[in-house]
């Protein structure tokens, strides 16, 4: 009987694993449903468009024929309003019933919103998707004072994308540095320092208690916990994802912050996958549930999905992810959990090069690099094998790191009998 597979999400995980599918299953009734109106594009680069920096062109992957070539249905603008597991069918926002064999949930989330007054005004914008990145391109090229709120990877590129369209803006901050769970705050002067070089000045112990609004609607300052008002004609706003997990009410599919899968994106229900940012997946090298929802890992999910969806157990997640920025002069690099650890080791080499490395039990779990991402390899070697480098934390700050400069216990000689 030919199989049907289902897919809902049509970001990278979604198509890598449509893709991986139809290699493997040349016969297969393959189904992708995303409520987007458009195929899969670049979000990597959707950041380089909103800053002026490039056209739509290179951003997007596939167009409509190209899943048409491979005889997969894509459904465009389409919304899963109800999941039926034990009846093994979902059905959309237009009374569509699709029935599965196989169903991977690669929804992703939605931008928190901020919990405050004049939060839904005209002119504050959110950052995640490639009409996200439009409204931003043109509302930016016209501003002149922003304000930035959220101090992670997703709220630097907001700060990044005010430097390139030269708006005067303020970075508010609650801590006393950008991303202060991965970064010390000698790192984060380095980075501090480079926003501050474009026109983006970082507040600390800050935020947003409220936003003022124009008669017309529009934002027209933020004033924050201490009173502090800071006008701007635009306001980004990134302080994390509300995952996706709506569809899953009433249904028995485990769900933490997040779906809840093994380490073959399987979910509690055995025909049911998840991959992408909507996953708190095990995590085989930290040993452990854990979310990571950079590109390169949520292809890789799509793709360990796709191969477990036809064969369960052939191909386990097993990722040291990566994710950079390169907004500034020198290069910026997170791999693995960066802020997941109970020890650390860091070290600063010049004004804009610096490193730090996370440790738990005395092996590496993730770390952030400045200025030189050479190393990387390296570590990401050490956080794969589970070297323990308890006791060598000078050697994994030497200027040149080699991986060789690690030294490694002995392997257990064989037992006999």
């Amino acid at each position: 009987m030919t199989q049907s597979f289902v897919i809902v999400g049509d970001g990278i995980a979604g198509s890598s694993a449509a893709e991986t599918l139809r290699e493997k299953r040349t016969d297969a009734d393959i189904t992708v449903i995303t409520d987007e109106g458009e195929a899969l594009y670049n979000r990597i680069l959707i950041k380089e468009y909103a800053k002026g920096k490039l056209p739509e062109a290179p951003i997007s992957i596939h167009d409509e024929d190209w899943y048409a070539e491979r005889d997969i249905d894509l459904q465009l603008d389409t919304y899963v309003t109800d999941l039926r597991p034990d009846a093994h069918e979902i059905e959309t926002h237009e009374g569509e019933v699709y029935e599965f064999d196989k169903l991977l949930l690669a929804v992703g989330g939605t931008p928190n919103q901020l919990p405050v007054d004049g939060s839904d005004a005209d002119g504050i914008h959110h950052f995640w998707t490639f009409q996200d990145a439009r409204a931003i391109n043109e509302a930016a090229s016209e501003a002149e004072t922003g304000v930035v709120v959220g101090a992670g990877l997703l709220g630097i590129d907001l700060a990044a994308i005010c430097g390139a369209q030269g708006v005067d803006a303020h970075y508010l901050m609650r801590g006393d540095s950008w991303w202060r769970y991965a970064l010390s705050e000698e790192g984060a002067e380095i980075m501090h320092e480079a926003m501050r070089e474009r026109g983006v000045t970082p507040v600390f112990q800050s935020g947003v208690d409220h936003f003022e609004t124009d008669e017309d609607g529009h934002v027209a300052a933020a004033v924050d916990p201490n009173g502090e008002r800071y006008e701007c004609d635009w306001a980004g706003v990134a302080i994390g994802l509300d995952r996706n997990t709506e569809l899953l009410r009433g249904t028995d599919i485990e769900t933490d912050d997040g779906i809840v899968t093994d380490e073959y994106m399987q979910t509690s229900h055995p025909d049911i996958f998840a991959a992408g940012d909507i996953t708190r997946f095990y995590d085989v090298i930290l040993g452990e549930q854990a979310q990571n929802g950079a590109w390169g890992s949520a292809k890789e999910q799509g793709s360990v999905a796709a191969h477990n969806m036809v064969e369960y157990g052939s191909e386990e997640f097993e990722w040291v992810t990566s994710y950079s920025i390169t907004h500034f002069d020198f290069p910026f690099l997170s791999f693995g959990h960066p802020t997941l650890g109970d020890d650390h080791v860091e070290r600063k080499f010049s004004e804009t090069e610096w490193r730090r490395v996370a440790l738990k039990d005395g092996k590496v779990v993730g770390g952030v690099l400045i200025g030189d991402l050479a190393p990387q390899s390296g570590y990401k070697q050490l956080m794969r094998e589970q070297v323990d480098v308890s006791g060598q934390e000078d050697a994994l700050m030497r200027e040149q790191f080699s991986v060789d400069d690690i030294e490694r216990e002995p392997e257990a000689e064989p037992v006999e009998n």
